[in-house]
């Protein structure tokens, strides 16, 4: 009877474990809304607060816009399990993009971390991940020291770029041969958008709107976070 009951329970918990699975399955993409870009945030342990919210608030903001097709944001991490950032803030990903079946991702956003001039950039797991997705997707964007990733991942060579200004030079002794500009609040070239970071995070993240939408919608967008902005007046330069 006791043999029984024990195999009973065994076959309950499988059952939902299928279950849970299938849910989980489900879960991870119910945010995902046909009809829209793809935008994955790359997060880990460290990630600077206002690289990933400036954007994050200003992508996100696109699904109350009308007559555009609107952003679907998320977080990818090589972990489930919430990661931490630098002020502390446990966030949770949407995407552990190591062992899930990831949506095709349109703009990658790479915010700043603790470990992006050090640590992060002897990770070849994460820079596999970076370059591979950056292969197919129409925009990448980096924030403040996510430039070094980028650069580390091989994929700034003959592209113009900028970085933190206190981490400008750093950014190039390390890399000698980029192209590299200080004193501007976003490069733009080609597929890459790289940033100055910090709250100047938002400007570039309204550039990109402004280049895919329009100057109405990003001008919207920023007034919708009460945010000053005119491209004009913008320290930046648009490579090609």
């Amino acid at each position: 009877m006791r043999s029984l009951v024990l195999l009973w329970c065994l076959a309950c918990c499988i059952a939902c474990s299928k279950t849970s699975t299938k849910e989980e399955s489900i879960n991870k993409y119910e945010n995902i809304k046909e009809g829209r870009y793809n935008v994955a945030f790359l997060v880990m342990d460290g990630t600077f607060n206002t690289e990933l919210t400036a954007p994050f608030d200003i992508f996100h903001h696109t699904i109350f816009r009308d007559s555009i097709k609107p952003m679907n944001v998320f977080l990818v991490a090589k972990t489930l399990n919430p990661v931490v950032s630098f002020e502390g803030i446990k966030l949770l990903p949407d995407f552990n993009y190591l062992t899930d079946s990831l949506p095709p991702i349109d703009i990658l956003v790479v915010p700043s971390a603790e470990g992006h001039l050090d640590k992060d950039l002897e990770d070849s797991l994460m820079l596999n991940f970076v370059k591979s997705v950056a292969y197919s997707a129409q925009f990448v964007t980096s924030h403040c020291d996510g430039a070094f990733l980028l650069a580390e991942a091989g994929l700034l060579t003959n592209v113009e770029s900028t970085t933190f200004p206190g981490d400008i030079e750093a950014y190039r002794k390390k890399y000698p041969n980029q192209i590299i500009h200080d004193s501007v609040l976003f490069v733009h070239d080609g597929k890459f958008i790289t940033s100055a970071g910090g709250a100047k995070s938002f400007e570039a993240a309204l550039y990109l709107c402004e280049l895919l939408y329009g100057k109405t919608v990003a001008d919207q967008l920023a007034e919708g976070l009460v945010i000053d902005w005119d491209l004009q007046t913008a320290p930046h330069i648009v490579a090609k």
